[in-house]
């Protein structure tokens, strides 16, 4: 079972390197660590667990933050329907995620977004793309497409950046951090 030790943080040298692509048929180990970082997200995003385990609550996880650099990510994004709130917005592990296309339309939180491999603040909007189409495979190596938007859209996009060594702030402009162009949708 993972918990915040099995994160590493800001700093590591993995968080900044490109993960290889994922070979099929996906090894017992490969297979256990997708399980084991999507456990984690539930883990995390359940009040009692969370606080038993210590862990900070998190929508999404890449390989690369508990140092296995693979393209690998795992989502758990909770429901926004209020009549359906058990059944998540975005949830699953996706090996080999790609950005197919996307909007013209940029989005951001207005919030700003956090890291559980950055335990500081980092104030200022980070703008991506509103909606996005995305491709991965699933643990049987099958490809599927998705069209995501708005907050499953920044939560993949968060997350394929660190398979690519690209961390949230590295988005945010540095001379005016609340600086947005025109039409950048801000999402509660």
């Amino acid at each position: 079972m993972l918990t915040m030790k099995d994160i590493i943080r800001e700093g590591n040298p993995t968080l900044r390197e490109v993960a290889a692509e994922v070979e099929f048929p996906l090894s017992d180990a490969e297979k256990k660590i997708g399980n084991d970082m999507l456990e984690f997200l539930a883990n995390s995003q359940d009040p009692e667990k969370a606080e038993e385990l210590e862990l900070r609550g998190g929508v999404g996880l890449a390989a690369p933050q508990i140092d296995v650099k693979k393209r690998m990510i795992a989502v758990l994004v909770p429901s926004m329907d209020p009549e359906n709130p058990d059944v998540p917005e975005f949830s699953g592990v996706l090996y080999n995620p790609k950005i197919v296309s996307h909007s013209v339309q940029d989005a951001c939180l207005g919030d700003g977004e956090g890291c559980l491999s950055v335990d500081r603040d980092v104030p200022g909007y980070v703008v991506r793309h509103a909606r996005i189409t995305l491709s991965y495979q699933d643990e049987t190596g099958e490809t599927h497409k998705v069209r995501l938007k708005n907050y499953p859209a920044i939560v993949v996009q968060h997350e394929i950046d660190h398979l690519n060594g690209v961390m949230f702030y590295d988005h945010i402009n540095s001379k005016n951090p609340f600086e947005l162009k025109d039409g950048v949708l801000i999402l509660d």
